[in-house]
């Protein structure tokens, strides 16, 4: 721990490494969009500097958020991946979701993904933390087998799309 924290407050302690907008997005796209590589997230639609990036990034990993490896595809290219801890912030996330859809002008593409966490319930998030868990952490770190029917990821994926086709007037291709 470091000793310039201010006080051993939980919700202090949270906020030195949470505590600035960077941070939470950084950790939001790895969960919600699978983000995983330095140029995925520097891409999201709030345009992170690169040198606030690579700041963040090394601070997550320096605090047990996210692991950091090299890619076997490209030598000079390395994922992030969420550790066990990032994972148990789902539920952070899913109630700041919820608070800003409920009082804040919202865009409904970035309500989708949190629509559908919330209408599923204590049931849809820990099925989601649990297909967290399989692709960051391998397939035997699932805490229950996976249910049957699509993912909770395939679901937000296709409330995201309905949600991007609808704003841009489009209809989804039919299957």
């Amino acid at each position: 721990m470091r000793k310039d924290m201010r006080s051993t407050c939980p919700i202090n302690l949270s906020l030195e490494i949470f505590g600035d907008r960077w941070t939470l997005l950084v950790l939001r796209d790895t969960i919600f969009t699978g983000a995983r590589h330095f140029r995925e997230l520097l891409n999201g639609p709030e345009r992170i500097s690169s040198n606030i990036l690579a700041d963040r990034l090394a601070m997550l990993v320096e605090h047990g958020l996210l692991t950091k490896a090299e890619d076997p595809s490209h030598r000079q290219k390395v994922t992030y991946g969420l550790t066990e801890r990032a994972i148990q912030l789902l539920p952070v996330f899913v109630q700041l979701s919820d608070w800003g859809m409920r009082h804040l002008p919202v865009g409904e593409e970035y309500a989708a993904r949190g629509a559908v966490l919330a209408a599923g319930g204590p049931q849809a998030l820990e099925a989601f933390m649990d297909e967290l868990r399989e692709t960051h952490l391998g397939p035997g770190a699932r805490l229950r087998p996976a249910p049957d029917g699509p993912t909770i990821t395939a679901q937000m994926e296709s409330a995201y799309a309905a949600a991007v086709n609808r704003a841009a007037g489009t209809r989804p291709a039919s299957r």
